[in-house]
């Protein structure tokens, strides 16, 4: 990473711009906008390898988009096409061997139809979610929520309850795919920033000059020391937000602004591969002016730094939805 300012950079410099995060807040806003073809996929959001087939199937039917199909494999496998669940839903797509039968399709036209290749199963997972909205087009509401709700409640719950039904299980699914969704989407406006990010800030410029340690939460036994992910961990728990504690896990709590639109508070990541969050390696928070507050590596000390590296991936802006949407396994990198 490129050099450090030091600790003794002005705190007044850092109270600017924790103040800036809020006035901000207030006139800025941020959504998916259209639906379909409008529907970008954020850079690297998806492992480049799947990025054609999600992007080309998420627009099979007008319930589904490239982001939301993301959003939905990335909550089934975290991207791991060889997984298996305890209930051995099998592959990617988490297909269960019963609902593969019924609805898997050769995606790729090779002529078979296989639970394991990313390319009949990609597509079967489109596939099977436009089946479901078609048996529930009639009922009123969002027709991706109700179709994402008949995934989870089936078909005759959603046309039974006109919509979501009340079940918390199905409720929390569709609030979690449709939060997801958004952080796999390019953001088509400004996205908004997040409220907790001044205090988030506050937490982690009070560890200037804590020495780096690898695996580091900041627990007593550690003395207090924590690596990049622990960091950026600990700073949004401070403010009420569970974060993963893995980075390439972290990326995805919430949308992704670009590189002139970061404000304070926002995590910028750093990555192996510029097509692939799963490859990201390490992550700061951004506090303004082209700098992070950093704990880069074993033998340095938590620091700012410029944000600028050949490595440098990109942003997000966390929200306390977005974290709590994010998978609760660890997906493979």
């Amino acid at each position: 990473m490129a050099g450090g300012i030091g600790v003794g950079m002005s705190l007044a410099f850092l109270a600017l711009l924790v103040i800036g995060t809020y006035s901000a807040a207030a006139g800025l806003a941020g959504g998916l906008g259209g639906r379909g073809q409008s529907v970008g996929l954020a850079k690297g959001a998806v492992p480049a390898k799947y990025q054609p087939i999600v992007q080309k199937w998420g627009n099979l039917c007008p319930a589904v988009n490239p982001a939301l199909l993301a959003a939905q494999l990335y909550s089934e496998s975290g991207w791991n096409p060889t997984i298996v669940s305890p209930a051995n839903a099998q592959g990617i797509a988490q297909f269960i061997p019963g609902t593969w039968d019924a609805h898997g399709i050769d995606g790729n036209g090779d002529g078979k139809r296989d639970v394991w290749d990313p390319e009949d199963a990609i597509p079967s997972a489109a596939s099977y979610d436009c089946e479901l909205a078609k048996y529930v087009k009639n009922v009123p509401g969002d027709q991706s929520s109700n179709m994402l709700a008949a995934y989870n409640a089936g078909a005759y719950a959603v046309i039974k309850y006109n919509g979501v039904p009340p079940y918390p299980e199905t409720q929390g699914y569709v609030k979690s795919i449709r939060t997801l969704e958004k952080s796999f989407a390019a953001p088509t406006s400004r996205v908004a920033p997040s409220q907790q990010a001044a205090g988030a800030i506050y937490y982690a410029q009070q560890k200037l000059g804590t020495p780096y340690l690898w695996g580091g939460e900041g627990t007593p036994e550690q003395g207090g020391r924590f690596d990049c992910s622990g960091l950026a961990q600990a700073a949004y728990q401070s403010v009420g937000i569970e974060l993963p504690r893995v980075a390439n896990d972290q990326y995805n709590a919430g949308s992704h602004p670009s590189r002139n639109e970061l404000l304070p508070g926002d995590l910028v990541f750093f990555s192996t591969d510029l097509s692939n969050s799963r490859a990201i390696h390490h992550v700061g928070l951004y506090v303004g002016g082209g700098y992070m507050i950093n704990a880069p590596y074993t033998g340095a000390v938590i620091r700012f730094d410029k944000i600028d590296a050949p490595d440098y991936f990109g942003a997000t802006r966390v929200t306390k939805d977005g974290a709590a949407a994010l998978p609760t396994f660890k997906p493979a990198a």
